[in-house]
């Protein structure tokens, strides 16, 4: 539908670019009448937009002179100009529509100019961060930028509520300075500031504990006016329908947990592949069927007498099918125990930390979500599963999921690498258009195709051979994975090559910041971590990176025809480098 659309009435980003150039000439005029007011007149600028805008000019009249007091500040400020095309993906931005920025076009930097403007507007502006490090990186950078305008910033985190201010020194005294400024205040506050950062997690708990509270006064929250969500592919859709969830304790657990974790590990599961949808037959030593796409897991015939016949051997109260109607409680307890056996997998969907509690690591971005709990139950058996403490349960007091959440704001706005994919999702869901941004010079990067091989062994072979080729010669190398365990297995396959290299996953989240910001500098190690672990992290290129030109190479495993059989793949992507095709491989034997 699209295309045939784009083939009729053209590019409908290209329109709207061409449609915004009147906007850019006008904000490009008044730059240099800008340059030349005193930091006290560009300061009164604010005061002077609000007095306007009450006086019934629109927000959309006040842009051009907005966004050109926004560049001035900026410059003054943290000697950043923002380029056209910011510009003009901060006036999408303001349009409530997301913008399709590549990496590295500077999105923290442009979102300074919509906050700026809609914060005129006195309700207050929300930045929507994937997590706590970005939400207090980005509003310490900018942080200047807003208060040369005479703007307040505040920031929302885990476990952290500030304002910031240039005269506060953090007693911490943390290695960038950009999170040194952070004064820490009461939750209410850093709402009521003129732009608040914080993550999608911190902003959606706090709208479900202001509908807990007994009284209006006890509310942190303002009436949600316009937010813009960073990575917002990643929150609005692939997050979309994560539910948060605030629970009270209830009852102690039960026995039943434990003795359902010891009933499962004597089971024979098998996988689920494609062609049992066509064949009814199963496997006839299989107790367990499960299937790991749709997250399903069902006990067969076979495997219902196997758990049956041990309950009979461990219960002596126990009579009948697990089944029966005076049975039907347990049914509960196996659910819970095979999911937390052959779904839920250590150093995967969570890990055990030094203190033995089961600490879930975040699917989509690779990090830990501590005091986070699976509900109904499900949390209860994996602690069954790992023998650590099992706690009580708990009751659900309040939900909400993100979709749910982000269509409350009065005006939503985002920006991403990746969007225009998710583009029909976004209109249909949120109403939300996508405008691809271009790029202030032109792409240089090439993008290569695959490499498929028919192990996965095979694979990491090759890629610690092409990873310690390109260390050699001076190239910083990014290696994803999909999991803390995939992670720790090259890890240790690049510790007995000698290749030197940083590894950033779940148990490492402390230490993102520093890798991050240390990543492909001169002299230093190879980064390697899990899926989305790094995903809109602080890297900034040093000159020996840039002139050695940059490699990232990615290690998946994906689905392929043949059912059953994983295809495992290598993603390439190079920079400032000729492709050489690559030389022929074994690819071992199938199977």
């Amino acid at each position: 539908m699209f295309n045939w659309l784009r083939k009729i009435g053209g590019d409908p980003s290209e329109r709207e670019i061409k449609r915004l150039q009147p906007i850019l000439a006008q904000i490009n005029a008044l730059e240099e009448d800008y340059q030349a007011l005193s930091d006290e007149a560009l300061r009164d600028k604010t005061a002077e937009f609000r007095g306007r805008f009450e006086e019934g000019e629109s927000l959309d009249d006040l842009l051009p002179e907005a966004f050109a007091a926004a560049r001035e500040a900026a410059r003054r400020t943290i000697g950043k100009r923002h380029y056209d095309v910011q510009m003009l993906a901060g006036a999408v931005l303001h349009s409530g529509r997301i913008a399709e920025m590549r990496t590295g076009e500077g999105k923290t930097l442009v979102a300074t100019l919509p906050l700026y403007l809609n914060a005129i507007e006195g309700k207050g502006a929300h930045l929507v961060t994937p997590n706590d490090y970005l939400s207090r990186l980005g509003g310490g950078w900018m942080g200047p930028v807003y208060t040369a305008l005479g703007l307040t910033v505040g920031v929302i985190s885990h476990e952290l509520a500030a304002l910031y201010d240039a005269e506060y020194a953090d007693p911490l005294k943390h290695p960038d300075e950009r999170l040194n400024h952070w004064r820490p205040v009461a939750r209410r506050d850093a709402y009521q500031a003129d732009i608040t950062y914080g993550t999608n997690n911190e902003f959606g708990f706090d709208y479900l504990r202001d509908n807990m509270v007994w009284e209006p006064e006890q509310k942190v929250q303002r009436p949600l006016h316009y937010a813009i969500v960073d990575e917002v592919d990643n929150i609005l859709v692939d997050e979309a329908r994560t539910p948060l969830i605030i629970s009270g304790p209830a009852e102690e657990a039960n026995q039943l947990y434990g003795v359902f974790a010891m009933v499962v590990k004597n089971l024979v599961a098998v996988a689920k592949s494609q062609e049992d949808d066509k064949n009814e037959d199963i496997d006839p030593n299989a107790d367990v069927i499960f299937d790991e796409k749709f997250r399903v897991v069902t006990p067969t015939e076979r495997g219902i007498d196997k758990v049956e016949s041990m309950l009979h051997q461990m219960n002596a109260n126990f009579t009948g099918s697990i089944y029966d109607p005076q049975n039907a409680v347990l049914t509960h307890y196996l659910d819970n125990a095979l999911k937390a056996q052959f779904l839920f997998h250590r150093d995967d969907q969570y890990i055990v930390n030094p203190d033995g509690e089961i600490v879930i690591v975040d699917e989509f971005t690779g990090r830990l979500m501590p005091g986070r709990r699976y509900s109904e139950g499900l949390h209860q058996a994996i602690e069954a599963k790992e023998g650590v403490h099992v706690q009580r349960e708990n009751v659900t007091l309040a939900r909400i999921t993100f979709q749910n959440y982000f269509r409350m704001y009065e005006k939503l706005a985002g920006m991403t690498g990746t969007a225009w994919t998710e583009r029909e999702e976004f209109q249909k869901i949120y109403d939300l258009d996508v405008v691809i941004i271009p790029t202030h010079r032109p792409m240089i990067r090439a993008d290569q195709p695959d490499l498929v091989y028919k192990t996965e062994d095979a694979k990491f072979d090759a890629v610690i051979e092409e990873i310690a080729e390109l260390n050699a010669s001076g190239r910083p190398v990014l290696l994803g994975t999909t999991s803390v365990e995939k992670s720790e297995h090259l890890h240790e396959l690049l510790e007995r090559r000698g290749v030197p290299h940083e590894v950033l996953n779940a148990k490492q989240h402390e230490r993102e910041a520093w890798v991050i910001a240390q990543a492909g500098r001169s002299g230093r190690d190879l980064p390697e971590g899990e899926g989305h672990q790094s995903r809109g992290g602080d890297a900034r290129a040093a000159r020996g990176r840039m002139a050695a030109g940059e490699r990232e190479v990615r290690a998946r495993c994906r689905p392929r025809s043949a059912p059953g059989r994983p295809t495992c793949a290598r993603h390439r992507t190079s920079r400032g480098a000729p492709h050489r095709p690559p030389a022929p491989r074994s690819l071992g034997p199938s199977g």
